[in-house]
């Protein structure tokens, strides 16, 4: 898994090291990039867990933990784990979490969405902002967090996509294949963002994403396109 609860990063490697050079520009680099929007886009992401109090959730991909960060702040009574292969990118997100004063109920730890080191259903719910589309072996993902949550808890999947319909669909295009990863290289003074174009292009059609988990124990609730179709919202909850 590569880091990063950021729409814009690149290919993955399995070990999350590309993101160590860019982790304290992150942040910035992302509000610039998408304008903003990549945030409301989490809100809505956070809005689907369905939040309660006492529940203990997992924030797959953390990066700098601008997902963890939400849902502690959301639900007060809540315990979250953020985790993400990138040592620099967690400091980072460590980091936040001493100025929000959120050190006791956020941990990140360092590991593979891959192979989750957490019993059968240890985990009230599941978010993964702009990760799963740089997972290697996305089914044996997919099927580690049905297998982690609870029956009847919420699964939560933020992933970029192909706009295929609509007037507007050209320019949102546009911007993921020629201006992002030239801004995000020239901004970041890295490669890294080069590689968007590919990595989206790789990715599997929101109906095709949807059929994946469906086959790894997950019952789809609502697949929702997000801003013209520049990014979709999976939500799914576990079998009881």
């Amino acid at each position: 898994m590569t880091a990063t609860n950021g729409p814009f990063h690149g290919p993955t490697n399995g070990s999350g090291a590309m993101f160590d050079g860019i982790a304290d520009r992150y942040d910035v680099l992302n509000r610039m990039i998408s304008l903003g929007i990549d945030q409301g886009w989490r809100r809505q992401l956070v809005d689907a867990l369905r939040l309660g109090p006492g529940q203990l959730l997992l924030d797959l991909a953390t990066g700098t933990a601008d997902v963890a960060i939400a849902i502690a702040e959301r639900e007060p009574a809540a315990t979250v784990i953020g985790l993400d292969p990138s040592p620099r990118m967690l400091a980072v997100g460590r980091r936040k979490l001493d100025r929000e004063m959120l050190g006791e109920r956020v941990m990140l730890v360092e590991g593979d969405a891959e192979t989750l080191p957490f019993p059968d259903g240890a985990v009230d719910g599941i978010a993964m902002a702009f990760g799963i589309r740089n997972v290697p072996n996305r089914l044996r993902a997919l099927a580690e967090m049905a297998r982690v949550t609870r029956p009847g808890g919420r699964v939560a999947i933020l992933e970029l996509s192909e706009p295929r319909q609509g007037l507007l669909a050209p320019l949102a295009r546009f911007h993921i294949h020629r201006l992002v990863p030239r801004l995000g290289a020239w901004l970041s003074g890295s490669n890294e963002y080069l590689y968007l174009q590919e990595s989206i292009a790789r990715f599997p059609s929101p109906p095709d994403f949807a059929s994946l988990m469906r086959r790894d124990g997950l019952q789809i609730l609502e697949v929702k396109p997000l801003t013209f179709g520049v990014a979709c919202l999976f939500v799914a909850t576990v079998a009881p």
